[in-house]
């Protein structure tokens, strides 16, 4: 009866974490077209903002027509935007011609997760431990050195630090370039040299990237371990003669990494949306660059694509964090 009853409350949780995130889901499509309507200006007029001709009443109207404009606000845009954003047809784009926002955002997506994605494991890997170290030898010289550079680096904007790499590593050393995700004048020549050349590029973005997000990583990890050290568990096995790496490794490791791993799964739920200031700095086709686009251009369909994407990013990574949590605590499936 035992594992029963033990099946069924699992079983009533996981659907309790599904039901929440498609709650959640549901209301970040509603208020992702709410505060799109709301902002100022007419969509209409933007469309026929680069035409050659003159703009009359009938353009307006026709071009309101064409984009269901036309229609009421409530209830008949909203359930239209609900209806075809559930059946995965984000729209078209204003600004692209009305390309379909799908495509676009499939476009720049693999740009993105390659620069976003491996500034974010260099990051969790190198201030994760470093943060744990520096918790379990506090008061030492690595503690002290980290602290004072994770506290400089998470306190410093992206795009200043961009920026500062760029002057030294671009224009000053002349050894990395500063712009884009490849050279123009390298499309015909052979992989290996192609690989070089996206990787030349790769290196100015994703340091800055990483080098911000370390010093978040160190900063969390470093306090969650030097909470852990003082729990009544680490005092009891330190009395049971357990070694330091045994304490580390049974006990202390695994606590510390309740908070981190929900910072890391929020951060991973950004990957998607990219790093725009980042982005904007490098010239990195991503995401990011492309809301800055879409931005200028007040293309609503596409910002509501992209922040769609950005909403549905975070709640699957809220859901990778809830079972996360049941692994590593075992109170939380009780």
């Amino acid at each position: 009866m035992a594992p029963n009853g033990q099946g069924r409350r699992t079983s009533r949780r996981v659907g309790r974490i599904f039901l929440r995130a498609a709650i959640t889901l549901l209301m970040v499509i509603t208020l992702n077209f709410i505060v799109f309507r709301i902002v100022p200006g007419d969509p209409a007029a933007l469309l026929l903002t680069n035409s050659r001709r003159d703009v009359t009443a009938e353009h307006l109207d026709a071009q309101r027509q064409r984009w269901g404009l036309d229609q009421p606000l409530i209830p008949d845009q909203v359930l239209s935007y609900l209806s075809t954003t559930l059946q995965g047809d984000l729209g078209y784009s204003f600004h692209f011609g009305g390309r379909r926002v799908s495509d676009l955002i499939m476009e720049r997506l693999p740009a993105t997760i390659v620069l976003v994605g491996l500034a974010q494991f260099i990051a969790i890997f190198c201030g994760v431990m470093l943060g744990i170290y520096a918790g379990w030898r506090r008061g030492g010289t690595v503690d002290h050195v980290s602290m004072g550079a994770a506290l400089a680096l998470y306190s410093t904007p992206p795009f200043w630090l961009g920026l500062v790499l760029v002057v030294v590593f671009s224009t000053g050393l002349g050894w990395l370039p500063g712009y884009g995700a490849y050279s123009p004048l390298l499309a015909s020549v052979g992989p290996l040299d192609w690989l070089a050349d996206r990787i030349r590029h790769l290196v100015l973005p994703a340091s800055t990237l990483a080098l911000g997000l370390i010093g978040q990583y160190v900063l969390v990890a470093r306090a969650a371990m030097s909470d852990v050290m003082t729990e009544d568990y680490m005092v009891t096995a330190r009395a049971k003669g357990l070694t330091d790496r045994q304490m580390l490794m049974r006990h202390a490791f695994r606590n510390a990494m309740l908070p981190v791993v929900t910072l890391v799964t929020l951060n991973l739920g950004y990957v998607v949306a990219g790093a725009v200031t980042v982005e904007a700095v490098f010239g990195w086709p991503g995401v990011g660059r492309l809301t800055v686009e879409a931005l200028t251009a007040r293309d609503y369909p596409l910002l509501q694509g992209i922040f769609l994407l950005l909403g549905a990013s975070v709640v699957v990574a809220n859901l990778v964090a809830e079972f996360a949590y049941s692994i590593l605590d075992p109170r939380v499936r009780q």
